[in-house]
């Protein structure tokens, strides 16, 4: 039997970003989590231009080749987790940009919030992100990791993540979750 294929979003562009790290921790303990399929999409290599699109994504009449490999990549998704930082207490704009880009390919797909911050550990970015992926028709999962303080659980060049004990526990009951949830929604979409 075929795994459920998890697309790990990376949302933060920024240069001399921490979500890279924090990405491929979480992609790791997925790994060993062994319930799904990983694959790790990452914004700032993708680099997707501002919505260029001249149709309406509804329509999947998509122009671009970079518009056609990113419709193609979350088309064969199961479940998706975006990795997010908070920026002034929401979520940043390459989040919601290559999320504008689709529409139908989010349709009845689990997604799950790994956040990162000062105290709030990115929570306040989640709440809006819900808002805004349960209009494209995705399930968010109860279960999360928000990760407060992350600059102090981050190496000094920022390339490697080491969470504290709640934060890997909290990511293994969003995977638990995801595997629990990819299959029943995966009949949603036959």
């Amino acid at each position: 039997m075929l795994k459920p294929v998890l697309q790990i979003i990376i949302c933060s562009t920024r240069p001399g970003r921490v979500g890279k790290s924090v990405g491929e921790w979480f992609a790791g303990v997925a790994r060993e989590h062994g319930g799904l399929e990983v694959q790790v999409a990452d914004l700032a290599e993708i680099n997707l231009p501002f919505m260029n699109e001249p149709n309406h994504p509804r329509m999947q009449k998509y122009t671009h080749q970079h518009t056609k490999d990113w419709s193609e990549r979350i088309a064969g998704s199961d479940a998706i987790v975006f990795v997010t930082p908070e920026y002034n207490y929401g979520f940043n704009a390459q989040f919601k940009n290559a999320l504008d880009y689709l529409y139908l390919e989010w349709g009845n797909k689990p997604v799950g919030f790994v956040s990162y911050g000062g105290i709030s550990g990115g929570m306040r970015a989640v709440q809006m992100m819900k808002q805004v992926v349960t209009t494209v028709q995705m399930f968010p999962m109860n279960a999360a990791v928000a990760i407060p303080n992350v600059a102090g659980m981050v190496s000094d060049d920022k390339q490697t993540f080491s969470p504290s004990e709640p934060v890997t526990k909290s990511a293994t009951a969003l995977l638990d979750e995801l595997v629990k949830t990819a299959p029943i929604m995966a009949q949603l979409r036959t």
